[in-house]
């Protein structure tokens, strides 16, 4: 499996109450590259602090940005965050 196995994973069997699947929302793509990027932070040490000093922004921001609750985050945003951990982003159409 690949590196994104677990987020396809994580949208694959969500079925409702009817038993159909939802639609995956914006907000759930967010939800899951929050906790990705809470990870990577973790793994490398930073805190919310440092981060947001690496990506130029407030810690508030940065707060914001790693809730999964939060829907809100622009690309920018989520690119700014996915480099300061050493990663990139890649959003596609499937």
């Amino acid at each position: 499996m690949g590196e994104n196995s677990h987020v396809s994973s994580f949208f694959a069997g969500r079925p409702d109450e009817t038993g159909q699947h939802e639609e995956v929302t914006v907000a759930d793509v967010k939800a899951v590259i929050a906790r990705q990027l809470l990870e990577e932070m973790k793994k490398k040490s930073l805190t919310k602090t440092r981060m947001a000093a690496l990506m130029k922004t407030s810690r508030t921001q940065v707060d914001r940005l790693l809730d999964p609750e939060n829907g809100n985050a622009t690309t920018n945003s989520l690119q700014r965050a996915a480099k300061a951990v050493g990663r990139e982003l890649q959003i596609q159409l499937v």
